[in-house]
């Protein structure tokens, strides 16, 4: 039985596919690459290219292989973007998905991982966020995923899909083959180690003035690796027959963007230069999970998920990948 990976060229759905592996699962990875990497795909894995809401690919996947799991991390995911552009992220986000989680149902798929957000959320009543917070999000990308939480709940009631939803806060790191290698680069720890690495002159900071203790946003930031591993114990409660849930997956420590910067110069030894802009629409001041359910519920704990590990990870696999993924 193989599992299929959504997104699995991406940079979380990579390292997942990898740790997949070294549990001796047969993986199926499909991709569309338009921001993943061909080359972030071991070559022994089995790789398709193209859309997941692509019904004759996923036929032909189906055929070639017996899927009796599906970890769906394929999406798009700027919030920026998904402002300028909503429409953009509806149809890639839902509508492609609204495809695939139906072809799960007709080939008797009947279990699915799903890559969700904090961004659910939207601005929290409460700090840190648990899952009983009001989701409410603020941003095209956060409705996205907020849509097709709401599809898992209904197909898991009329069709049986058992799903759990992880809603990540702020993926980050590197595992020592795998990383993160984004054309526009819109996350924080890469830019700033852009900056470190002199590819830019300056870390853009977007505002100072957030009811913080530095005044910069504060976020929950969580390794690569810890994050794959919840989607692996997920696979494994689900296959237990455990009930379909939305879980945090954050590790209830929060950093601010000053604080982050300044691990960075500390980890990287070199001048990391910070100019301050205009705060961005949508941002919140605090994102930080309360993740004691997905303890109590998987059994899940970060190992590997303190700020100075992740800067660490992260600069160390791009100093052996300058160019990304790039040859």
């Amino acid at each position: 039985m193989a599992i299929l990976v959504t997104g699995g060229a991406g940079y979380i759905g990579s390292v997942t596919v990898e740790r997949l592996r070294a549990n001796n699962e047969d993986v199926v990875a499909l991709d569309d690459l338009v921001y993943g990497h061909r080359d972030a795909v071991a070559p022994d894995i089995h790789f398709y290219r193209g859309k997941v809401g692509d019904l004759a690919l996923l036929a032909r996947i189906a055929d070639e292989h017996k899927i009796d799991a599906c970890v769906h991390f394929a999406a798009l995911t700027s919030v920026g973007e998904s402002v300028t552009e909503p429409a953009k992220y509806f149809q890639n986000n839902v509508e492609q998905g609204i495809a695939l989680m139906g072809f799960l149902i007709r080939a008797g798929v009947r279990i699915v991982v799903f890559s969700s957000t904090c961004a659910t959320y939207g601005e929290p009543k409460e700090i840190p966020i648990s899952e009983k917070c009001p989701q409410w999000p603020k941003n095209p990308y956060g409705w996205s995923k907020f849509c097709m939480e709401r599809l898992l709940e209904s197909y898991d009631l009329a069709y049986g899909l058992k799903f759990m939803a992880l809603r990540y806060f702020n993926a980050a790191g590197a595992t020592e083959k795998y990383g993160e290698d984004h054309n526009p680069e819109s996350h924080l720890i890469p830019n700033v180690l852009a900056a470190a690495a002199g590819e830019k002159p300056e870390i853009a900071v977007f505002g100072n003035n957030y009811p913080t203790p530095d005044g910069t946003p504060i976020r929950d930031y969580i390794h690569v690796s810890d994050l794959a591993d919840a989607h692996i114990l997920a696979l494994e409660h689900l296959r237990n027959g455990g009930s379909s849930e939305a879980l945090n997956v954050g590790t209830g420590q929060g950093y601010s963007v000053l604080e982050l910067i300044e691990c960075a110069r500390q980890v990287t030894k070199r001048e990391i230069r910070a100019r301050f802009e205009a705060p961005r629409p949508g941002d919140p001041a605090r994102l930080v999970a309360d993740s004691s359910r997905i303890q109590n519920v998987l059994g899940w704990k970060p190992v590997v998920s303190d700020l100075r590990t992740i800067v660490q990870s992260a600069w160390n696999w791009r100093l052996g990948h300058p160019k990304g993924y790039s040859k």
